[in-house]
């Protein structure tokens, strides 16, 4: 694997998983440790630490390393960094664990998921790094809503990581480790990836930009996410299903690897997809595809946005390159997909598409134009509206 790219920050994966004998000890010494509950975001971060999917990361971020970060993109080591990656507690919890305490981290079920050695605790400033990192304190936006909801005191330290939690039988052949990933780019001899992040069934714009990457690059990496999402958005195990039949249809299978991720989505458009080039890069991928409005929601970003940060930011803070896709609909005149740079003709001859519009239609029950989507995963999605009730379609 000497060809691929470098993770992030580091000359290889930082991996906290512990696995075999090693896990089973400290499992074991976890019972004796007091307990800390994490959120839903919180389990999905310190598994992306586990499998090196956050190198060089070794824990949860020091209140340093949290404030570089929400200001100047920054860790206190200087290495690049978007989005704090933080541990949080109620403030009695907090104030009863002494400095270099080791506690184990445990979801709302009791699950024991990692170990962490506790070497600071920092009161949280919500309205400070939601500014900086989301652009709005608005309470509306599904990712300052999160951090609004986070506990009084954020815990800072290494941890140790000791579950994948559901994700691995879940998603059964879909998740994936960056060593895999690796492993299998290295497998097929490519040097020059592409990775489409994905958090909606693949619509036809979808399948442009994807084969777009494919015509300039040895392979795609579809990268989607598989950890939580905004109520109304479609499910992993629906999406997984979309994308298999358009994979198997429409592409030529030895150019695209399909893999799955277990973070939370943020929502935090132009800072998001920046983390998404990051851990992309330690997945082994050397492009990020960026198009228009990736990975906001509502109307809290312009559709370029996450395409203008990635040039704003200091030459050499990331490898991965940005793969730019403009505005892309399918023109009627030109009888096909096609983007503002190509496209002459004027807007009553395109059909613009985009995830929320075909979620809306699907919902409402509405004709769904062929050019929209492929047959077969028009199917798919009818099937699973169809067997949602009228307040789960909304």
């Amino acid at each position: 694997m000497a060809d691929l790219i470098k993770p992030h920050g580091s000359d290889h994966l930082m991996q906290l998983l512990l696995e075999g004998d090693a896990r089973q000890v400290e499992l074991a010494r976890a019972e004796t440790l007091r307990k800390v509950t994490i959120s839903s975001r919180e389990t999905g971060d310190l598994i992306m630490l586990g499998i090196g999917g956050f190198t060089p990361l070794t824990g949860f971020m020091d209140k340093a390393d949290w404030e570089g970060v929400c200001t100047d993109m920054k860790l206190s080591s200087g290495v690049f960094w978007p989005i704090p990656i933080t541990l949080s507690a109620d403030a009695d919890v907090a104030e009863a664990i002494t400095d270099g305490e080791e506690v184990a981290l445990v979801t709302a079920d009791g699950e024991v998921m990692a170990t962490m050695r506790v070497d600071e605790k920092y009161a949280i400033d919500r309205d400070f790094e939601c500014a900086n990192v989301f652009r709005t304190t608005d309470g509306e936006h599904p990712g300052v809503k999160m951090v609004m909801d986070q506990k009084a005191v954020n815990l800072g330290g290494p941890v140790k990581v000791l579950s994948e939690g559901i994700f691995p039988v879940e998603f059964a052949g879909l998740y994936q480790r960056p060593a895999e990933s690796r492993a299998e780019f290295a497998k097929r001899g490519w040097k020059t990836i592409s990775a489409l992040q994905l958090r909606n069934p693949m619509h036809r714009s979808h399948e442009y930009l994807a084969k777009i990457a494919i015509e300039v690059g040895d392979g795609l990496y579809i990268h989607q996410l598989v950890g939580g999402l905004k109520p109304g958005d479609i499910p992993a195990d629906v999406r997984v299903k979309c994308i298999e039949a358009l994979v198997d249809n429409y592409f030529i299978k030895d150019r695209v690897v399909q893999g799955g991720y277990p973070l939370d989505m943020r929502y935090a458009g132009p800072r998001e997809g920046l983390l998404h080039g990051v851990f992309r890069q330690n997945f082994g991928c050397t492009h990020m595809i960026i198009g228009r409005d990736h990975a906001g929601v509502g109307n809290y970003y312009g559709p370029f946005d996450a395409q203008n940060i990635w040039n704003e930011i200091p030459a050499g803070a990331l490898e991965i390159q940005m793969l730019p896709i403009d505005w892309t609909f399918w023109c009627y005149k030109c009888g096909g997909m096609i983007s503002m740079k190509t496209c002459p003709h004027g807007k009553e001859d395109r059909l613009f598409i985009s995830g929320s519009a075909l979620r809306k239609a699907l919902s409402e029950g509405e004709e769904i134009p062929a050019e929209f989507s492929r047959p077969e995963v028009l199917a798919i999605l009818r099937e699973y509206y169809a067997g949602l009730g009228d307040k789960d379609r909304k």
